[in-house]
């Protein structure tokens, strides 16, 4: 087991390149079932949910070869049948897009149900409406979903979405790629990696229109062929960034990220005082003043991403004033907060609501990533705090983050990861000496 310790209170200067989407590649990956060719996928994040992917459909029988550390050829002709490995499927919460790529593949699928992040109940109820409506039977009995249709192909229908689901959007486009007809997907999600989902759908053959809005028309195609796909930047890792020189002060260029996907945050920093200057496909970040209290409320895109909601938080704790973070798309996403006040944080949450009262500043303390972003804001609260603080579970952070260590290094963060033999870490302290 691993460990990071950061020792804080150091500004960060520099750069900073960002990686592919993490949620983009989750779905795109799977979506190479449904392709009858190679798609050599470029831009592909080296993160652990990743590696966990391309394992998968390794052992379903696809060649899977790598180009380069962000390239990789994926032949997915030599899976026969949608049965996906169980145990790996339920250590990821994104396995779930097999079972979408599998239906429109074959016709059925039998997958575990999927894993991933604890932070609340998360159903795939809105996915399975939308199966079934395209006239398959799903079964979810003993921790496996199993699906099947009555002649080997869905049919194209309208699915209306009871709510804005991200998962359940994709799963159905995923699906419906190859259905008979026309499906309408009414009250879809609208975020970056669903639209980027599409685009890498198109290029390779589907006919799908609207992604982006809140209707998504796919016409059925019969064929998908190879071919050549970038996948969009990173919107969370960029805006995990943006907040940790926003905490600790500095100024960092972000480069290579799609400023409009960032606005839904920058705008939030900006009203907490912290510079935004956008330079093409990079942004400047800046904070030399104190940090301005303001409220936030989570919302599907294009509103703040759940997924910033503990990053941002963590910048609540040390402005100055009281703020009011709601979150409006996921339960029980802030149990990180016992984390945040063991630092000396003034957090109190009731509900959805959590009530922040600025401090001064943090304190080290040894805390524990619980969830991917959780994790994210520690290390944010571990750069901003004086001393060092040692975050446990650190694989939450890897599942999300490339290189996030060397990247905050490069920017001149006192960060190491080490062992938690305690004899081994402090040898490797040394290089804070």
């Amino acid at each position: 087991m691993t460990e990071y310790i950061i020792r804080g209170g150091k500004p960060l200067y520099g750069e900073i390149e960002i990686s592919g989407a993490k949620n983009a590649a989750v779905a795109i990956i799977p979506a190479t079932l449904l392709v009858d060719g190679v798609c050599r996928i470029e831009n592909i994040p080296q993160i652990s949910d990743v590696t966990l992917f391309l394992n998968i459909l390794k052992t379903m029988g696809a060649d899977v070869r790598t180009v380069n550390k962000h390239t990789m050829d994926i032949d997915c002709r030599g899976i026969s049948k949608g049965e996906g490995p169980g145990d790996m499927m339920r250590s990821i919460r994104a396995s779930y897009y097999l079972i979408g790529a599998m239906l429109g593949k074959f016709g059925s699928a039998c997958g575990a149900m999927p894993g991933g992040c604890d932070f609340g109940v998360r159903p795939i109820d809105q996915h399975i409406k939308g199966f079934t409506a395209m006239g398959a039977t799903v079964d979810v009995r003993d921790g496996m979903i199993i699906a099947n249709t009555p002649n080997g192909r869905l049919k194209g229908t309208n699915v209306y979405l009871d709510v804005v689901s991200v998962g359940a959007t994709m799963n159905i486009m995923l699906a419906a790629v190859k259905a008979e007809g026309r499906t309408v997907i009414e009250n879809a999600a609208k975020e970056p990696h669903i639209v980027d989902l599409a685009n890498f759908l198109n290029s390779m053959g589907a006919d799908i229109k609207g992604a982006g809005t809140s209707v998504i028309k796919i016409n059925g195609v019969e064929h998908m062929n190879g071919g050549f796909y970038s996948i969009i930047p990173d919107q969370i890792e960029a805006g995990t960034y943006l907040a940790a020189v926003a905490g600790t002060g500095g100024e960092v260029l972000v480069k290579n990220v799609i400023p409009k996907h960032l606005e839904c945050i920058t705008a939030k920093l900006e009203e907490m005082g912290v510079e935004i200057e956008e330079q093409g496909d990079a942004v400047l970040v800046r904070r030399t003043g104190p940090l301005k209290c303001t409220n936030v409320k989570t919302m599907p895109y294009p509103g703040f991403p759940t997924d910033m909601q503990p990053q941002i938080t963590t910048l609540l704790a040390i402005a100055q004033g009281t703020s009011m973070v709601t979150e409006d798309v996921w339960d029980d996403r802030f149990r990180y907060v016992s984390q945040l006040n063991r630092m000396g944080a003034n957090i109190r949450v009731d509900g959805k609501v959590a009530v922040i009262q600025g401090v001064e500043e943090l304190r080290a303390a040894p805390v524990k990533a619980c969830d991917l972003r959780a994790g994210a804001a520690m290390v944010i609260a571990g750069l901003c705090a004086n001393g060092n603080t040692r975050i446990e579970d650190i694989r939450y952070i890897e599942r999300g983050y490339e290189n996030i260590v060397e990247k905050l290094r490069g920017v001149g963060a006192d960060i190491i990861s080490v062992s938690s033999d305690p004899e081994n870490a402090d040898k490797q302290l040394e290089v804070f000496a």
